[in-house]
């Protein structure tokens, strides 16, 4: 094993004050006469944009009242944004076996900035807004897994060591990463699953492949 990858909210990160800004202004737009458009949120999560940007493209209308409003409700989001317990801890643990650690994860624009502060020094972010893909897509794993040098041991003929990922999404962190020839694993901080946290992934990894 030469590199785990890791989702960021629900996983290394958590939003203690959740607000949903960008919920709410799709349902502005809706009270606006809009139809909702399954892309809407691809688009906001694959683009650096902020909130007028969003509302601009999505022709949604904002007073100056509600666009304070929402970029009171983003801030208040931004600032609750903290680390899970076990976060550095299983990072640490990793470092010192010296395997490489890179993130994966849908995210919007703003989200970006503060995800790197409270995670600096990785070996690869691939962040949907920064690059412009989303997983499930094929493609978003292979960004990640060319950021960080590797190559996914269970594709055809491949004889690299194994590329690891861990999330609380079993289509985007584990079934996902899978169809790339990443070995994936679901997270359950619930405690109903396999792994309910992240030094219990790391060391039964370590553990188990020696």
């Amino acid at each position: 094993m030469t590199a785990v990858i890791f989702d960021l909210f629900g996983t290394l990160l958590e939003i203690r004050n959740r607000q949903n800004p960008y919920r709410r202004l799709l349902h502005l737009g809706s009270q606006q006469g809009r139809a909702a458009s399954p892309g809407d949120l691809r688009w906001i999560m694959t683009n650096t944009c902020g909130l007028q940007e969003a509302a601009d493209f999505l022709g949604i209308k904002l007073s100056s009242i509600q666009l304070t409003e929402l970029q009171s409700c983003l801030e208040l989001e931004l600032e609750s944004i903290t680390l899970f317990e076990d976060a550095l801890p299983a990072l640490a643990l990793l470092r010192h076996h010296q395997i490489k650690i890179g993130v994966c994860s849908n995210l919007g624009g703003p989200y970006c900035l503060v995800a790197r502060d409270l995670l600096p020094g990785l070996d690869g972010y691939a962040l949907s807004a920064e690059v412009g893909l989303m997983k499930p897509d094929v493609a978003m794993y292979q960004h990640i897994c060319t950021q960080l040098e590797v190559a996914p041991s269970q594709l055809p003929g491949s004889n690299a060591p194994h590329v690891l990922m861990i999330g609380d999404s079993r289509r985007c962190d584990a079934d996902g990463p899978r169809v790339a020839g990443i070995e994936g694993y679901h997270l359950d901080r619930s405690g109903a699953g396999r792994f309910c946290d992240l030094l219990e992934f790391v060391t039964g990894i370590n553990t188990s492949r020696g």
